[in-house]
């Protein structure tokens, strides 16, 4: 078992203590960070010749799922920034070497929206455009960003081809009065920009070869961590993240219950209906952990017995991941029901996490009609449309 796992409650119970900083500051505090580099977090998908731990990937959603459950904005760094390594390791040696040579504690940046647009050049590409919800930048020394990418040899100003541009924090501009939301403040999701930033060829990904394994396969063979679907991994973290974040509310609405008396004089816990809904979102939040983590176990086992994740594996895992978001929000919703107008005093931990939950949702890969509706296509042999990722 992982350190940090097997430290849990003492990790959860200090990143607790950055909550309130980190949402003062509009970003995870140092101290947060510091806290998740110490306990090896930020390194559980980290090659080990570059310092990582390789960590079975089911360790490292239990991990963000404990932390969730109490720091929703630590935990949601922890699983967007530590999904990076990743994905880099599945680059070419030289970008790791640049990267983590110096410092294996070095973090990078994202998003992955497809927003910039590259023109060709000679020796790579020229990279333009301004992405939202980076989340932790401020912390990163580098970035992966999405965009098109005009293909070769193909006709001019025809952004086409999907791909990842990796960039070293001189090449772009975080711009720090952008995060103004309404929860998972302490996440520090900026906006960066890019202005005519030439990304060389070897710092650039072909998103299409990425999902497929084929970077994987030759930079990392016979390694099963990285024969995982990416499009499995980071919806993987992010659902997890979620799904700790709504144990959360029910935590604090458990906690909250305890003593509380209506203003009719019944106490809370002697409430049919309040405990009929507390007992079915505890059980709800149990089944949905265990069909995520499952799931992830499941793919890891087979991957490591020399097995090939197939397209129809992958989209069952994936619409377990939604399901299981939206169903334990769900439960969480109708408990909530139960907190009454003092849960949404700032002084009231309940009002923080529901907040947390509900800018959660709003992940695009926590959308969750277009996966369901994709799924069941594949029952009857119906591709996933256009832009579903499943």
């Amino acid at each position: 078992m992982h350190s940090a796992l097997e430290n849990i409650a003492t990790l959860t119970e200090q990143a607790a203590k950055e909550v309130e900083p980190s949402e003062q500051l509009g970003r995870v505090s140092d101290e947060g960070i510091r806290l998740l580099v110490d306990a090896g977090v930020m390194r559980m998908l980290q090659p080990k010749d570059f310092g990582g731990e390789e960590a079975d990937p089911r360790e490292f959603l239990e991990v963000l799922m404990g932390l969730a459950s109490r720091a929703p904005s630590v935990a949601w760094v922890a699983g967007v920034v530590g999904v990076h390594p990743f994905e880099f390791a599945q680059c070419e040696r030289r970008v790791q070497e640049e990267v983590w040579g110096d410092d294996p504690d070095t973090l990078i940046a994202s998003p992955y929206a497809f927003i910039g647009r590259a023109k060709r050049v000679d020796g790579g590409y020229i990279l333009n455009g301004q992405w939202p919800f980076s989340s932790g930048t401020d912390h990163c020394k580098w970035v992966v960003l999405a965009g098109l990418a005009e293909e070769e040899g193909g006709p001019a100003d025809s952004f086409t081809k999907m791909t990842h541009f990796i960039l070293p924090r001189a090449d772009y501009e975080i711009l720090q009065d952008s995060w103004k939301v309404m929860g998972l403040l302490g996440t520090g999701s900026k906006d960066v920009r890019v202005t005519n930033a030439f990304v060389p060829d070897y710092r650039v990904l072909e998103y299409s070869r990425l999902t497929s394994r084929e970077y994987a396969t030759k930079h990392r063979p016979g390694n099963p961590l990285y024969q995982l679907p990416f499009e499995l991994i980071f919806p993987g973290a992010i659902a997890a993240t979620s799904i700790g974040i709504a144990e959360g509310v029910v935590r604090c609405i458990a906690d909250y219950t305890r003593d509380r008396v209506s203003r009719m004089g019944v106490k809370s816990t002697q409430n049919p209906w309040v405990m009929a809904d507390l007992g079915a979102a505890l059980a709800d939040i149990d089944a949905c952990k265990q069909q995520v983590l499952n799931d992830v176990t499941e793919a890891y086992e087979f991957v490591k017995r020399g097995g090939y994740i197939t397209p129809e594996m992958q989209a069952k895992a994936r619409v377990h991941q939604v399901r299981s978001v939206h169903r334990v929000t769900a439960a969480a919703s109708q408990l909530f029901k139960h907190a009454g107008g003092n849960s949404s005093r700032l002084s009231n931990p309940i009002q923080r996490q529901w907040r947390d939950l509900s800018v959660a949702l709003g992940h695009a890969c926590n959308v969750e009609d277009p996966v369901y509706a994709a799924y069941a296509g594949l029952q009857f042999g119906i591709p996933a449309p256009k832009g579903v990722i499943i």
